[in-house]
């Protein structure tokens, strides 16, 4: 390749629904001049002047190494990422590179025979919106080195966006704001912010008010916004198709199942397997569902009626609190990604995301509740026929078990209200006497071997 034909990698800011409405990726704007979603916009013709063996190459070999800040999961695909920012002003921790768990067992229970967990859990604060923050920092921390005013950053949360807020923040000397539902998050998603020195709102709503307050900060007060309305945290979580393909020798399985709430993932997990598709890396495009829980389930309903209406919903109180979101943002992205992949959507009751955590855990996994309203998407889609026995599904776990402690204690305490908690497992306590022990330790082993 000639010094002419070397590529110059560009992304911007453009409007959704109107392409011709762009912007600079270091203006702060989250709509378009209607008040639409805003997505980041790669030049293919300059990523195509690289074969797809050419792009793989370049990618495997920078897994798992330290050359900064390439050995991050999502910095290691930084051309198709943010291709124009200094590394100087990248924040990161090195995050990606999760592990797929192959979950032989529970697939069997369930009837598929290549089933695999993606634990994108596994990961500095616990949850795959780190994917996200680490973008969404980066560029604000590339901003204020061009002279950006940005005086902090601000989210709405229901846990595990603080989280990655607070942390990526801190990490970067940047002030950072969250606003949560008071209440309704577990304490040891509350502790995250709290611990590394967020100013913390506990406010008197749910989710979608938090997002109110967010929004007029945002636009009044000069605090840059990072929720998933903002499109460059889309660009971190989009990685997560890709290093899926990659973990497969650059093979996409047959189906990919995602918990959705304010439906940022979905469009971002979308967005990651176009590019392997536009340039050329895989050969074919999986299928998507997205799950939602029964408490909050504005996406489901839509698709019940073809998605000719989406309407938002109040949502309940549900186990899978990251997703109680009755208005989510994404959606008009999300849509477009079901329909461009074949999507359905599933949804799961409160007794039965208890009941698959408990199921999925008793195979050596230890999940959210979010993974767990993936499972029972799974498991129905199995028994409906929609998925098949010799597929290979990949299931999206987007947060660590141990954030859901209190979830997962009440539910082996049989104090979960209205779960049955058929697979409680509470600690036996008994006087400390070998022969008592040697006893009720037996008959436990029989019985569990039945």
């Amino acid at each position: 390749m000639s010094p002419s034909e070397k590529p110059s990698y560009r992304a911007w800011f453009q409007s959704f629904a109107h392409p011709e409405e762009r912007y600079r990726l270091d203006e702060i704007v989250y709509t378009d001049r209607e008040g639409g979603l805003l997505e980041v916009v790669h030049d293919l013709d300059e990523l195509r002047k690289t074969s797809a063996e050419g792009w793989k190459k370049l990618f495997d070999g920078r897994r798992h190494h330290n050359e900064w800040p390439y050995g991050s999961g999502v910095w290691g695909l930084k051309e198709w990422v943010l291709p124009e920012i200094s590394n100087n002003n990248v924040v990161s921790m090195y995050e990606g590179h999760s592990n797929l768990f192959w979950a032989e067992r529970y697939g069997r229970q369930v009837g598929v025979e290549d089933l695999w967990i993606k634990l994108c859990g596994n990961s500095h604060t616990g949850s795959f919106k780190d994917l996200g923050m680490t973008v969404l920092i980066s560029m604000v921390s590339e901003m204020r080195a061009r002279g950006v005013d940005v005086p902090a950053v601000a989210c709405a949360s229901t846990g595990d966006t603080s989280a990655a807020l607070a942390a990526y923040a801190a990490a970067a000397g940047i002030p950072s704001i969250v606003f949560l539902p008071r209440g309704k998050i577990s304490l040891a998603q509350l502790i995250q912010p709290v611990a590394n020195g967020s100013i913390v709102f506990a406010l008197d709503t749910d989710f979608d008010g938090c997002m109110e307050i967010v929004k007029q900060v945002a636009e009044n007060d000069g605090i840059y916004l990072a929720n998933s309305m903002n499109s460059l945290r889309i660009e971190g979580q989009k990685t997560v198709g890709i290093e899926i393909a990659q973990q497969f020798d650059w093979e996409v399985p047959d189906w990919l199942i995602i918990p959705g709430g304010n439906l940022g993932n979905v469009s971002a997990l979308a967005k990651g397997l176009d590019l392997l598709f536009d340039l050329g890396l895989i050969q074919r495009r999986p299928r998507l569902c997205v799950a939602q829980a029964e408490a909050a389930n504005p996406l489901y309903l839509s698709y019940q009626r073809d998605f000719r209406v989406m309407e938002p919903i109040v949502a309940r109180p549900t186990f899978a609190s990251a997703i109680q979101i009755g208005n989510p943002v994404s959606a008009a992205k999300a849509i477009d990604a079901l329909k461009r992949y074949d999507g359905v959507v599933e949804q799961a009751s409160e007794v039965e995301i208890a009941e698959a955590c408990a199921a999925a855990d008793r195979t050596g996994l230890f999940n959210c509740p979010h993974t767990g309203v993936a499972l029972v998407a799974l498991d129905k889609l199995v028994a409906n026929g929609t998925i098949r026995k010799s597929d290979r599904v990949v299931v999206i776990s987007t947060a660590h078990g141990l954030k859901f402690t209190d979830f997962k204690i009440r539910y082996h305490e049989g104090k979960l209200p209205d779960v049955p908690a058929t697979r409680a497992n509470s600690p036996i306590e008994l006087g400390a006497k070998y022969d008592l022990v040697r006893d009720r330790m037996l008959r436990e082993i029989e019985s569990r071997s039945r």
